[in-house]
């Protein structure tokens, strides 16, 4: 063998490393370019479907820099006017509009698959000086007005699907004007700021370690009156510096032939910062990350009503995952046992709350993830109507694949069977939180933050202001780290100039290495090591940031400076009572009282429906798709409006749960005039019951003592089930 023979695989190893590197550095000329031009552009967005603009929040009584776009199908199929509308609403937390329907496999994507009137609400780069969180809140509840007001002949209000910060914001304005909503899908969205548990959230200790809010008003101020995006942005970025800074880069690197075009893709996304007006930016660290008011009931609106989310009549969806790293579960779900003392007080409220835990998706991916949208995504929009029909209570969405074992396959529509099943608070707080100590420590900062905000502006923001000019301020955003590493690499760089023509060639010559190579065997090697000292870098960091906070806001002799004390941990409710809403309640006690002997054959087929499914604990998408069918088989003018059937089941279910004996011996009565049709309704009944599949034995013998209750005699199996029959 020759010494060239022998240097074969040394050889073709640097040839291919040299050929990725070239085009690597192609990727972030195009990166960077694209960028440019995109930033550029009046009304900057990552959609990839068309849409026209509707309403522009500009021209509004309180104007902002909202705007609600009607997406247009790409395939020209017009949507079924019968179907509710949805409307997708982007974060506005550092990044650019878009994300929520970037391309086909995504919110948007599945609404218009589902034969859905689809709308989006977007944003401009720059805001309206002077916008505030409320005047976006009512701008939001205008656009879902205008779409309700759209589709009168919807079966359903508009469904919102908020996420990230879109979250609370769209949870904000249903409080406000909670008649407008239907079901609000909160993807990845926190809440419940403070919560969290220990070793795992490290992002929620970062008002603490910069001693409050005072930066963000700083920053606020050097951008005179404006908050840059690229601060959240790379926020978010330093929580996962094994991926920030070697990760995401090699992958691109070492995949150069199939990776470019998604990395473009997202970049395009990732590196277009919005601004926000300093006001707003202040206004959210204050009170929502630092101060931790929206669930304490402590917001208020310019007109003095209190924003209490116990207002929001929606059902609510909530998204989340384990492996989310800036809304953890806590985060997101957390806010239930801020607002409740217990089911019965959420039921009570006649508010229906469904969650699903993801195992493994980081946070961009619930909403960016074509996985995510094609299985979560898409099963809660094909299952909307179905949400919107439940008694109120927590439950939890179970979604998982059809296989050859599983009953009525022909009732399921898609490749997954949705199924909620009814959980507990004491769920909710088995996914761990915050001890009262904890909770003191965070209540340290809030008021740390009181401080250092007051001394800032007392002393050291009216010597900044004066001297921070418009040109200045553009200056300081366009230096930022997150817009230099993008521009840098782009044609306005003259030393980039050589690069375009270098990866033509490489492209052209391209010879990708043998798998087997040894030398990228050990570049592999090599690569997880990097990624692992990063991350054990970020696990220690992490710590330590832990560590520091625990120990310097849960010293006593700082909390007792801020007014604090051991008495301020005891377990507390964190919202007060409202006497308006006990009235209401009160009434609506009294009104149920009287509703026990009242009713028709529906009343009784709906009461004896929840009855017998109530030991079983949960219900799946099959059950309803007969339901829907025997309603749709009904003539029209005697055909119950989703909504009527909505208050219905609230109401049949709420009897039950406030004294099942009576409930049950009343359907007698209210069968006394519709002998005629017993059989009837009693077929229809049974047919929704076997669509599941096997009844267990309770609710078997429920359904015996039924079909005793009907008069008629009790079947030893349930027919099987066929949508049409």
């Amino acid at each position: 063998m020759s010494a060239t023979t022998g240097l074969g695989p040394i050889l073709d190893y640097w040839q291919d490393v040299w050929q990725r590197t070239l085009l690597f550095l192609d990727a972030l000329r195009e990166r960077g370019n694209t960028t440019l031009a995109h930033n550029a552009l009046a009304v900057p967005h990552v959609l990839s479907f068309k849409a026209e603009r509707v309403m522009d929040g500009r021209t509004l009584p309180r104007p902002v820099n909202y705007g609600l776009a009607r997406i247009i199908p790409p395939d020209g199929k017009l949507p079924d006017p019968v179907k509710r509308p949805f409307i997708v609403v982007d974060p506005r937390a550092g990044h650019g509009p878009g994300i929520g329907g970037m391309k086909q496999e995504s919110e948007i994507g599945e609404a218009l698959a589902a034969g859905h009137p689809c709308y989006f609400i977007g944003f401009l780069p720059e805001p309206v000086r002077g916008q505030t969180v409320e005047d976006v809140c009512l701008a939001e509840a205008a656009f879902v007005a205008e779409v309700a007001a759209r589709h009168q002949e919807a079966e359903g209000k508009p469904a919102i699907i908020a996420n990230c910060q879109a979250g609370w914001q769209i949870m904000m304005m249903a409080a406000i004007r909670p008649e407008l909503s239907g079901p609000i899908l909160l993807a990845g969205a926190p809440l419940s700021y403070w919560a969290g548990v220990r070793g795992r959230n490290p992002m929620r200790y970062l008002g603490g370690m910069l001693g409050g809010t005072w930066l963000t008003a700083l920053a606020g101020d050097l951008g005179n009156g404006i908050f840059d995006g690229a601060n959240l942005i790379a926020n978010f970025e330093s929580l996962n510096p094994a991926n920030t800074l070697w990760g995401k880069p090699y992958n691109v690197h070492s995949k150069i032939d199939t990776e470019i075009p998604r990395f473009l893709d997202f970049e395009t996304w990732w590196g277009s910062p919005v601004l926000l007006e300093a006001g707003e930016m202040q206004w959210i660290a204050d009170n929502l990350f630092v101060g931790n008011k929206l669930t304490a009931g402590d917001l208020r609106t310019d007109a003095g009503l209190r924003i209490d989310l116990r207002n929001v009549q929606s059902p609510i969806i909530v998204l989340c995952s384990w492996g989310d790293n800036i809304t953890p579960p806590q985060q997101a779900l957390g806010w239930i046992t801020d607002l409740y003392d217990s089911e019965e007080e959420l039921v009570a409220n006649g508010q229906t709350i469904v969650y699903t835990l993801h195992q493994t998706i980081g946070h961009l991916g619930i909403f960016v993830s074509g996985r995510v949208a094609s299985k979560e995504h898409g099963e809660f929009t094909n299952c909307m109507d179905m949400i919107d029909l439940m008694p109120p209570g927590l439950y939890e969405a179970v979604i998982t694949e059809v296989d050859e074992d599983t009953a009525s396959p022909e009732l399921i529509q898609g490749r997954y069977l949705f199924r909620l099943e009814a959980r507990s608070f004491a769920d909710i707080r088995a996914l761990g939180g915050n001890s009262a100590e904890d909770d003191l420590r965070f209540a340290t900062v809030a008021r740390v933050s009181e401080i250092t905000q007051g001394l800032y502006r007392t002393m050291l923001g009216p010597v900044i202001r004066p001297l921070v000019t418009e040109a200045g301020a553009e200056a300081l955003r366009a230096l930022h780290p997150h817009r230099v590493r993008f521009a840098m690499f782009s044609d306005r760089n003259p030393m980039m100039q050589p690069v375009k023509a270098l990866a033509e060639r490489a492209r052209a010559e391209r010879r990708p290495v043998a798998t087997d190579n040894p030398l990228l065997g050990f570049e592999k090697a090599m690569s997880r090591w990097i990624t692992d000292t990063l991350e054990s870098w970020g696990k220690l960091r992490d710590m330590t940031i832990e560590a520091t906070f625990l120990n310097l806001y849960g010293a006593p002799l700082l909390q007792a400076m801020v007014g604090l004390g051991p008495q301020d941990a005891a377990p507390r409710r964190r919202i007060a009572r409202d006497l308006a809403r006990e009235a209401t309640e009160a009434r609506r006690h009294a009104e149920l009282e009287q509703r026990f002997e009242h009713g028709g054959i529906l009343e009784a087929v709906i009461r004896a429906l929840i009855y017998v499914r109530l030991p079983e604990g949960a219900v799946d998408e099959r059950g309803f798709s007969v339901l829907r069918a025997i309603r749709a088989a009904r003539p029209a003018e005697k055909r119950r409006s989703m909504s009527e059937l909505k208050t219905l089941l609230r109401d049949q279910y709420l009897l039950l749960r406030r004294d099942q004996a009576r409930a049950i011996a009343a359907i007698p009565m209210l069968l006394a005039e519709n002998e005629e049709e017993r059989g009837t309704w009693l077929d229809a009944l049974r047919r929704v019951l076997a669509a599941p599949g096997t009844l267990s034995k309770a609710a078997r013998g429920r359904l015996r003592e039924v079909e005793r209750l009907f008069g008629a005699a009790p079947e030893a199996t349930p027919k099987a089930v066929h949508v049409g029959s």
